[in-house]
């Protein structure tokens, strides 16, 4: 397992932002997509394959009732891989997972719950470049054509009806068993990232990507284990989460910013204004006496 475990902001910093140089482009472009977990023993496991059961089938009547109970809420396009980010976004439970371009997101998530502040946190970072080489050929074709990292609602809507002729788009059920037959042709699991459309302001502010996995059962920790060379498991320090919770707060990156609105300003300001007990508060960097950095 490619395991890093940080010891300062500066490393944290260094670790995150690095192998960004992009020699192709002569420009820092990173290849890596970012996820922040509170505990670093949290699982990747989506919102659907939490609430047990048939996945395949419970998806489909979630979908299915999504859609016919939310069509008046100024959806544009009635489009099956549109209605599955819009319910993503909105918390219904799919085979999405919410990822972020932005290092400095990731750490806002990892650092957001103060009950998980007595626990390590974690960084997810997937280099999609390298997780882009396990795709179907067919898939891969279509970002090399659009000269794309990720793929759109668009894209991928265009192919499922190349793959499947008849009028999926339409039909009372969400149909998305080519991805396993894809799966199949390509005889392993493959996983993608898609950029959402800009609903609104949070998914622009928060950077969004979501990941789908081709097999909605499929555990992503198993995929990434794996492939090491995919993806880097970023350790955060319990004695670490304050620093870097206030040095977020001063560079803007909070709930006023990422979830625009009365809610995301209100939850910034009672963590601005916490009294902090002794206990709580911690350690200054020059203080500490023994190093913790440790890679394996």
């Amino acid at each position: 397992m490619k395991e890093i475990r940080v010891s300062s902001w500066p490393e944290l910093h260094e670790v995150l932002y690095g192998e960004s140089w992009n020699a192709g482009l002569h420009r820092f472009r990173s290849p890596f997509v970012f996820r922040g977990q509170g505990r670093a023993d949290a699982k990747l496991t989506t919102t659907l394959q939490r609430l047990g059961g048939d996945i395949r089938e419970v998806e489909r009547h979630l979908l299915r009732n999504f859609r016919k109970y939310a069509h008046k809420s100024g959806v544009d396009r009635d489009l099956s891989w549109y209605w599955l980010a819009v319910g993503q976004h909105h918390g219904l439970p799919t085979r999405l997972l919410d990822w972020t371009s932005s290092p400095l997101v990731a750490l806002h998530f990892a650092t957001a719950q103060e009950k998980d502040y007595d626990q390590d946190g974690v960084i997810w970072m997937v280099n999609f470049v390298e997780t882009n080489r396990a795709l179907p050929p067919p898939l891969g074709a279509i970002l090399e054509q659009e000269g794309a990292g990720v793929f759109t609602v668009d894209m991928l809507a265009a192919y499922s009806r190349q793959r499947q002729p008849r009028d999926t788009e339409h039909l009372p059920t969400f149909d998305l068993s080519w991805l396993e037959d894809l799966e199949g042709e390509a005889e392993q699991p493959f996983l993608l990232f898609l950029e959402p459309p800009s609903l609104d302001e949070r998914i622009v502010q928060q950077a969004a990507l979501f990941s789908l996995i081709s097999s909605p059962d499929a555990a992503l920790d198993d995929w990434l284990v794996e492939r090491p060379q995919t993806y880097r498991k970023v350790i955060l320090p319990a004695e670490l989460k304050w620093e870097v919770r206030d040095k977020l707060d001063q560079s803007n990156i909070t709930e006023r910013t990422l979830f625009p609105g009365l809610s995301g300003l209100s939850q910034t300001l009672k963590r601005y204004y916490q009294v902090r007990t002794p206990q709580d508060r911690p350690t200054k960097p020059e203080e500490k006496t023994e190093p913790l950095s440790r890679q394996t």
